[in-house]
């Protein structure tokens, strides 16, 4: 019996390039090999080969597949022979063939012939008599005949029992195993779809799956619902499928856009519109797979959603999806499009133009949440703001990968900062108000914080070397510096304050310094004798008199995030190691993976200083 955990060890055995290259001569290109895709004629490379997902796509004409894949659809083998010659390359031994496989397999075969010829029907039943209706809706929608006959629009008769008559050369069960008909206890199965216009819905390779379908009267039957699909069935499974992924995608692929709408109707009308490479789902909210799907053809899909609060919530159920995927260079994009309109209202009200505009400016996924979040609940109170900083941190803890993490983390803290302890009101301060009479050492107005003795004292110990190494009092000297920049990092300052007890009281005197801080004059926290000169001060532009403000605080930024990365790191490997008894094999390999980014990270440490030392000595 092939089991599905025999399949995968015999695809993680294989190397897929190796089988591939065989007959393809391939090209590295990455990670990957590319080359012409020997599925279709094609003069640049659009097929690649991907062994670490154990796959090859063809970005031209939608081949996918495995190695069992390969051997049957390029190599023109039986699926168990195959299997047998895979098997015999990683050396495993096939076990007896399992008979249900095959007739499962065999069955779909026969499942889209029903589809196909449910196809037809519907079709030919929108050009007779019976379809007048279904023609009347089409043209008062505005689609020409041409997308009609491209998106193969038809039409499902009143009749309860049209489909067993004109599909007869397919038994009753296999009408109901394709979701056209419906079986009830006591009674005689019937259509499901019944006076719809009708709407087919392909898979990837432009087979029928299933079908949708529109009422057209709902002052009739007010109850019936006004969009219908198909069930889930062995070719349908309406989470795994995007409406007319088939077609958008090539067209994706040169626009460098995937547009994401609501409805299949919405997509026709883009499509219509000149905006071919729009795709929907089906009935549901966007899911995790639907996310990996619209991933494989660009790194940023555009979802497009009504302005109005339903539009607002659908928006928030696909940022919610898309956040554990998150990885490098791939996420959302969201469009919100004007209140009470649907893209093919606006394409109508507005043209195309309206709806380029909008598309050539789309939210972020990081905006999108933060505005969310903000106007969900009223910020009148301190409980309130504690609440909406506890729902942002809430979603980002649910974001997997560690390095966008930490970004999300941080950008939405610092947000958070910037809204909920905006700058107190200036207040004058004159040269006598300084420790000793002395003026102020920087030019300008500025509002100097009543520091206590003992909190100057904390300060003076970690610049001057009280500190773990000279990179923390450096960059505490930098924060006594530019002091605007100590609530922007709390979060992180914090959490180093509570990992490292040396510059756990140093910290907490620059925050208590900071609450009292006008943040928008060019202050700097002074000390009695002034701040104590850093170890190595000439390694950090952040502390140099000549370095631009803001180039000053974006080095200062990067240094804070290198400080408190190492501790976090470093308290992951002791987690990691400390594991060991319990997943030996899980612990090596966390420990490996967590050293490695270490060593990443004293490695950028060292090019931190030397890139600056480097830049001093060329002005010298």
């Amino acid at each position: 019996m092939l089991t599905p955990q025999w399949l995968d060890e015999l695809r993680a055995r294989i190397t897929l390039s190796a089988i591939v290259g065989r007959t393809v001569r391939l090209t590295k290109a990455g990670r990957e090999y590319k080359a012409c895709c020997p599925f279709h004629n094609e003069k640049t490379p659009s097929f690649y080969v991907n062994d670490e997902k154990g796959f090859y796509h063809c970005f031209g004409c939608e081949a996918h597949g495995d190695a069992i894949r390969w051997m049957t659809d390029q190599q023109g083998l039986p699926f168990m022979d195959a299997v047998k010659e895979l098997a015999a390359e990683a050396g495993m031994e096939v076990p007896a063939p399992d008979p249900r496989a095959a007739q499962q397999a065999e069955k779909r075969a026969s499942l889209h012939d029903v589809t196909a010829a449910a196809q037809a029907f519907y079709v030919d039943r929108l050009r007779s008599a019976d379809g007048a209706a279904a023609r009347a809706y089409l043209a008062r929608r505005g689609f020409a005949q041409g997308v009609v006959e491209a998106f193969g629009f038809g039409f499902a008769p009143e009749d309860r029992q049209a489909i067993p008559r004109a599909l007869s050369q397919f038994d009753e069960p296999m009408l109901l195993e394709t979701g056209l008909r419906i079986d009830v206890e006591g009674k005689e199965p019937y259509d499901r779809f019944r006076g719809r216009l009708m709407l087919p819905i392909q898979d990837a390779r432009g087979r029928v799956i299933g079908f949708g379908g529109r009422i057209l009267d709902g002052d009739s039957n007010p109850n019936a619902p006004k969009y219908l699909n198909s069930p889930d069935t062995p070719l349908f499974d309406k989470g795994r499928t995007l409406y007319n992924l088939h077609r958008a995608a090539p067209a994706a692929r040169k626009s460098g856009r995937m547009i994401v709408v609501e409805g299949y109707m919405d997509a026709i009308a883009l499509a219509q519109a000149g905006f071919e490479e729009a795709v929907a789902p089906l009935g549901t909210a966007l899911t995790e797979t639907q996310i990996e799907m619209l991933w494989r053809h660009v790194e940023r899909p555009i979802l497009c959603f009504d302005g109005d609060k339903a539009g607002q919530k659908a928006a928030m159920r696909a940022v919610s999806r898309a956040l554990p995927l998150l990885r490098p260079a791939h996420s959302l994009a969201i469009v919100r499009l004007p209140t009470g309109l649907d893209p093919d209202d606006l394409l109508r009200e507005q043209g195309a133009n309206a709806m380029e505009r909008l598309l050539a400016q789309p939210a972020g996924l990081l905006d999108t949440l933060w505005d969310f979040e903000k106007s969900a609940a009223p910020l009148d109170s301190p409980e309130d703001k504690a609440g909406l900083k506890a729902r942002l941190l809430d979603h980002v803890e649910t974001i997997q990968h560690p390095d966008i993490k930490a970004l999300y983390k941080r950008e939405l803290l610092e947000r958070f900062s910037a809204f909920a302890f905006p700058p107190k009101p200036r207040r004058e301060w004159t040269p006598q108000s300084f420790s000793g009479g002395r003026k102020a050492p920087w030019q300008g107005k500025a509002v100097i914080p009543a520091l206590s003795q003992e909190a100057k004292s904390r300060l003076e110990r970690a610049i001057s070397g009280g500190a773990r190494d000279s990179f923390v009092a450096a960059i505490i000297a930098g924060l006594a510096r530019f002091p605007d920049q100590i609530l922007r990092h709390e979060e992180a300052l914090l959490g180093l304050a509570a990992s490292d007890r040396n510059v756990g009281p140093a910290i907490d005197s620059l925050i208590e310094a900071a609450e009292t801080l006008d943040l928008h004059g060019e202050s700097s926290i002074s000390l009695d004798n002034g701040l104590p000169a850093p170890p190595d001060k000439t390694r950090f532009a952040f502390l140099d008199d000549g370095t631009d403000p803001v180039d000053a605080r974006e080095d200062l930024a990067e240094a804070v995030s290198l400080l408190v990365e190492r501790p976090a790191l470093e308290a992951a490997l002791m987690a990691a190691t400390a594991r060991f008894d319990q997943d030996p094999e899980g612990s090596i390999a966390e420990q490996a993976s967590h050293r490695e980014r270490l060593l990443a990270l004293n490695d950028r440490l060292k090019r931190f200083g030397r890139r600056r030392a480097a830049a001093a000595e060329s002005r010298n």
